[in-house]
């Protein structure tokens, strides 16, 4: 790809692909992939990535909210897709563009019912989640007969699957609660499968637990951060690839005199003679305050230049002192090498939240 020119999210799809191919190297033949493409693909873009992992073979998406599905639907997406935390206001409009639910409550379920019963709907798919752990989102053990007496009184709903959430699939030192989470979903699955009329798909696995537990595979794992370059280790971080790169450009090279500070507040007073250099990317993108003042970096010229001065909302300052640049110069935030994982734990954050956060106004280019 030619040098940046601006700020650029750039996405390589080769790398999705290298990223899916590894991940399913892990599975047995015939168990299903579920690609999570929640928050606009883990900030990259989820339409071409959906469209993408769908020519690749992927056999279901997860999304977060209603919404999310209708611009996948709208793009021509055509597998199934889990909505992971409807909200009610939105059951018609799910229903109208094939998506299935996840119902994970009391209320939620008699909802639901109550809108597929008014739509006409027999046998509309639904995915009933159990909480085994996460004490997020759930039905709780003891909540199996109250869902299978209101299955036994609707026509309305099939059972696509059913499913849990790991908690902490990638902490080693917690595998005795994800064991114990397992077992606790292994229990309520033997007590459900024998009284429901269709078999469902079973499902615990998210990214980490493919890599750590696959025993728990079951008919179908969830992959999000995995797609997208990151195996919550070191040693695996080195079999998949950060498939974005966010991109800038230096577009101006300050020289600042001993006692002259630099951005907002004067958070910045130099010391001695410093060269700084000021880059088009700022909080309103991604980057948030908890960067500059010496925390954080980018890579310009394969040097670190750390950034300086409180961030603005359009624009970050780095120290170029100690490098050869001018501008114009292409700088790289994150990448394949300096990674988001990286970059984030200056700030003792994780990928997760840097990479969702890269602002919409980011322009997405994409190769292959």
């Amino acid at each position: 790809m030619p040098k940046a020119q601006e700020t650029i999210l750039e996405i390589d799809l080769r790398d999705l692909k290298h990223n899916f191919e590894y991940l399913k190297s892990k599975l047995k033949p015939n168990t299903k992939f579920m690609a999570v493409v929640k928050a606009f693909a883990y900030g990259s873009e989820a339409l071409k990535i959906a469209k993408s992992l769908e020519e690749n073979g992927v056999d279901y998406f997860a999304v977060a909210y209603t919404q999310e599905g209708v611009a996948l639907r709208d793009a021509g997406i055509k597998s199934p897709i889990l909505v992971l935390h409807p909200q009610t206001a939105n059951f018609k409009e799910l229903i109208e563009r094939c998506l299935e639910p996840s119902l994970y409550s009391p209320k939620v379920l008699e909802e639901f019912i109550q809108i597929a019963e008014q739509e006409s709907q027999e046998n509309y798919p639904v995915h009933i989640k159990f909480n085994t752990g996460l004490n997020r989102l759930g039905f709780w053990e003891k909540d199996v007969a109250f869902i299978l007496e209101q299955l036994r009184e609707t026509k309305s709903l099939k059972v696509a699957s059913l499913f849990s959430h790991l908690a902490a699939s990638e902490d080693l030192n917690e595998k005795a609660f994800t064991n114990k989470q397992i077992k606790t979903f292994e229990k309520i699955v033997e007590n459900m499968l024998p009284k429901l009329k269709d078999k469902p798909l079973l499902h615990i696995c998210n990214t980490s637990g493919i890599l750590n537990y696959p025993d728990a595979h079951f008919d179908m794992v969830r992959s999000g951060i995995g797609l997208y370059g990151f195996g919550n280790s070191e040693k695996e971080n080195k079999n998949l690839i950060p498939i974005a790169t966010l991109k800038s450009v230096i577009s101006q090279i300050h020289h600042i005199e001993k006692g002259e500070s630099v951005g907002y507040n004067r958070a910045f007073k130099s010391q001695d003679f410093r060269k700084t250099a000021t880059i088009p990317i700022g909080h309103a993108d991604g980057i948030g305050r908890q960067y500059g003042n010496g925390v954080g970096y980018v890579i310009i010229n394969a040097k670190k230049a750390f950034i300086i001065g409180n961030v603005c909302m359009d624009m970050i300052m780095v120290d170029v002192s100690d490098i050869d640049c001018k501008a114009g110069d292409e700088v790289i935030v994150f990448g394949k090498n300096h990674t988001a994982e990286e970059l984030s734990e200056t700030i003792n954050s994780i990928s997760y939240e840097l990479i969702t956060a890269i602002s919409q106004r980011v322009k997405r280019s994409f190769i292959g």
